[in-house]
Parts: C-alpha cells; sequence; structure tokens
C-alpha cells in the first residue's frame, strides 16, 4: 500500500466518499480541512506527510482542487476504482441538488420571497469573493514583481477583455522565463534553492505501490479511455442535434475550460462570463451571479456554478427539444466536460508527482499562474461588486453594501463558517424585503 497507516476496505472508503459529497460545504479549504481531519487524523488511512505530498500535486493541475485531491486519495487507497468512485461521489450529490434548484429559479424564481432572497445572497457572494482575493493573495504575493504580475492581470481582463486562458498562459510563459533569468545569474552552486526534506523523502521510491509506478503503456491506455470518454458525450449530440446546437457548443467551451481553470472557481468565472453571457448568451451577468449564489448552498465543489450555466442555456435555447429536457441535457453535458478531466490530470499525471515537484522552472511557472489568478479575481469582485452595489448604474443600493462589509469582516476577520454567511445573508435580505414592501 502507499500508505503506512490502516487501510480502509472499498466498502468501506466508498460509504465515506458519499457521505463526504454530502457534507463538503465551505468552499475548497474547507473540503480539504474536513479530508484531513477523517483520512488523516480520525481514520489514519494515509499519512501527514503523503496527504500533503497528494494536495501539493492537486494545487498544480486546473479544475476543482478539492475533488482531485479526493480522486488522488482514491486512487492511492483502491487503484483506479477507487479514484473513479471517490471523484464521482463528491460531486454528484452537489449535481442533483443543484438540478434541482436550478429548475426552481427558471420556473418560480420570480416568486417575491425567492427573488428577496436571492437579493440578499448577492452581497454575500461579493463578500465571499472578496475575502477570496484578500486570503489568496496574503499567501501568493510574497514579492514585487507577483504584485505586478497582479496588477497586469487585473488590467488585462477588467480593461482591455483579454481572454483568462490567454492571461493563464502569458503568465506562465513570464514564470518560465524568469527562471531561466534568475538561473543564468547564479554563479555558485551555493545559490541554488536546496531540496525540502519532504521532497526527498516523497520521492523515495521504495514507498511507492506498484499502480503507482509510471509507464508508458499505462499512460497510453489512460489517455485513449479518458479523452474517449470526454468527447463520447459530445460527439452523440451532435451527431443527434446537429454541431450548431447549444448543447454541442457547451460541451466544446466547458472542455476547453477544463484545461484552463487554474485557480478554482473564482478564478475561471471571469472567462466563462465573456463567453457563456457576452458571446453565447446562455445566461445575464445577474443570472451568472445568482448561479454563483446558489451554488455556495451546495456541498461539493462550488465550480458546479458551471453546471447552472449549462442548464439555462439549454433552457433558453432549446431548438427542437423541450427547455426541460435540453436544461437537463445541458447541465450533464457541462458537468461531464468539467469533471471528467479530473480524472485524467490524475490517473496520467499522478505517478509523476516526485518528478514534477522537483522541477523548479514549473514551480516559478505555476507561481506566477497564482499571481495572475489573483488579479482575475479580483476584477470577478469588482465587476459583480459593481453590479450589486450600483445596480442599473444608478445610486449605491446601502443594504447592498451594508451587508456586503458585513460579511467580508466576518469571513475574513472573525472566519464565519461560509453556509452561515450564505443563509444568514439571504434570511436578511427576505426580512428587508418583507419590512420595506
Amino acid at each position: 500500500m502507499p500508505n503506512d497507516r490502516t487501510p480502509p476496505t472499498f466498502a468501506e472508503a466508498c460509504r465515506f466518499w458519499l457521505k463526504l459529497g454530502c457534507i463538503s460545504f465551505g468552499g475548497p479549504s474547507g473540503q480539504i480541512a474536513i479530508m484531513h481531519e477523517e483520512v488523516v487524523k480520525r481514520r489514519q488511512w494515509i499519512s501527514e506527510e503523503r496527504f500533503l505530498h497528494a494536495l501539493n500535486y492537486c494545487m498544480l493541475l486546473p479544475g476543482p482542487e478539492a475533488m482531485q485531491l479526493a480522486t488522488y486519495i482514491g486512487w492511492l487507497l483502491h487503484r483506479t476504482r477507487g479514484g473513479i468512485v471517490a471523484g464521482a461521489l463528491f460531486v454528484l450529490p452537489s449535481a442533483g441538488l443543484l438540478w434541482g434548484l436550478s429548475l426552481i429559479y427558471v420556473r418560480w424564481g420570480s416568486v417575491p420571497w425567492i427573488a428577496a432572497v436571492l437579493y440578499g445572497l448577492k452581497p454575500a457572494v461579493v463578500a465571499l469573493i472578496a475575502a477570496a482575493v484578500a486570503r489568496i493573495g496574503t499567501k501568493a504575493l510574497k514579492t514585487p514583481a507577483l504584485y505586478s504580475m497582479a496588477a497586469l492581470s487585473f488590467g488585462a481582463i477588467y480593461f482591455l477583455n483579454i481572454p483568462f486562458p490567454a492571461i493563464i498562459l502569458a503568465a506562465a510563459g513570464l514564470g518560465f522565463l524568469g527562471e531561466q533569468w534568475r538561473k543564468a545569474r547564479r554563479t555558485a552552486p551555493e545559490d541554488a534553492a536546496p531540496a525540502r526534506p519532504e521532497e526527498i523523502s516523497a520521492a523515495a521510491p521504495a514507498e511507492a505501490a506498484p499502480h503507482t509506478r509510471p509507464s508508458l503503456r499505462r499512460a497510453l491506455r489512460v489517455t485513449l479511455v479518458s479523452v474517449g470518454l470526454w468527447f463520447a458525450p459530445v460527439l452523440a449530440l451532435a451527431l443527434w442535434l446537429g454541431a450548431d446546437h447549444t448543447l454541442v457548443q457547451q460541451g466544446i467551451f466547458f472542455s476547453k475550460a477544463a484545461t484552463v481553470t487554474f485557480g478554482g472557481a473564482y478564478a475561471v468565472l471571469p472567462y466563462v462570463a465573456q463567453q457563456a453571457v457576452e458571446n453565447y448568451h446562455w445566461l445575464t451577468p445577474a443570472q451568472m451571479l445568482d448561479g454563483l449564489a446558489l451554488a455556495e448552498t451546495t456541498p461539493g465543489p462550488l465550480i458546479m456554478v458551471l453546471q447552472f450555466a449549462g442548464f439555462l442555456g439549454g433552457w433558453h435555447q432549446p431548438g427542437p427539444l423541450t427547455p426541460l429536457l435540453a436544461a437537463t441535457l445541458g447541465a450533464f453535458i457541462t458537468t461531464w466536460t468539467t469533471f471528467v478531466p479530473c480524472f485524467l490530470w490524475i490517473f496520467l499525471g499522478a505517478p509523476h508527482i516526485e518528478q514534477m515537484r522537483g522541477n523548479l522552472k514549473l514551480t516559478a511557472a505555476l507561481t506566477a499562474v497564482t499571481a495572475a489568478v489573483v488579479g482575475v479575481i479580483l476584477a470577478l469582485a469588482v465587476n459583480y461588486g459593481r453590479q450589486v452595489l450600483t445596480p442599473d448604474r444608478q445610486d449605491l443600493d446601502w443594504f447592498a453594501a451594508v451587508l456586503t462589509s458585513v460579511a467580508f469582516v466576518g469571513l475574513w476577520r472573525w472566519k464565519w463558517n461560509v453556509i452561515a454567511v450564505v443563509l444568514g445573508a439571504g434570511g436578511a435580505g427576505l426580512i428587508f424585503k418583507m419590512l420595506t414592501a
């Protein structure tokens, strides 16, 4: 086994992953904390070192890091079937619940009390995004160069409307070239960064179980199967409805998004808004914000907000299908093309983790990407904050401003629980609308 603790049975692990999928509120930080408490401290399935080793790798990947960490741990414990079960059960409860909330939204979203709850949720979402900027920025921006990278990415997406993938690629390139330049300036061997003890320990081949060792044959098999599963539903929809149908466009678009979603849901939302809102017109900016508010109230990855976008795209542009069928298929194809690539990243890349962790150029590139993501999330906070605090570019909404401020201070200073903030904000919106009706 790849761990030095007590291994669970497959059935025991399945029950845990299902439970985790139902209780994993609080965004990636909360979800990772729950996994650490359960699989390392309480159940002792893997060691602290192995957990951190897996987490560091998942932080390098596009997509939701908490879901990928669950997949990685499931793979370590029970090979491929363990990874599939862990990743799928992390997502499925949230997907089912959000489908129901999306249906309620499109059919009864104009009901006054629902509109009042959403009115209170929107300031909470702005506060959550602002807190994410502060949290990530504090950890990621350690040098003037990284602050400059964040500022440049903010200006690029907010003022120049440059696509998110282009910003990420440019940041990675600058980080790579910066490490090349620093390497050229080093003249003495002692200037090189020494390997950390955990890196040396993590790379020890004696701990590697047979299924964790890389091989060309396995890599080819994983790639062929994963890519085939990834695009099979998209091709089936194209043959059935034609390549121009909304569902096919969603499959293609969210497949692209799955390869560039570094930094989690908050970072990818500007990219989705640029395309899903402004280009494809699947939903409006206000509806995207509503979807983020609904996603905050469900367990699982926050990036499930993309399923809401797929649902509304199908509902608004059903073509020859009924709106409900098109919306359901839109939610399915969006979720499928968002999460299936995550299994490919884990099953293909995890065996090479030791090689990747020692690569200084890769580390520098990803550090620059993280700084760029801070700027992108800040642009999202400013954009959504403007919509919430000054709706229709009119006077300041004082209730929204106060609620946003209180929620932000609570999240940042007093570490309030995310679910408590979301439910409290929704309740405050409902009470305010009842009192002012």
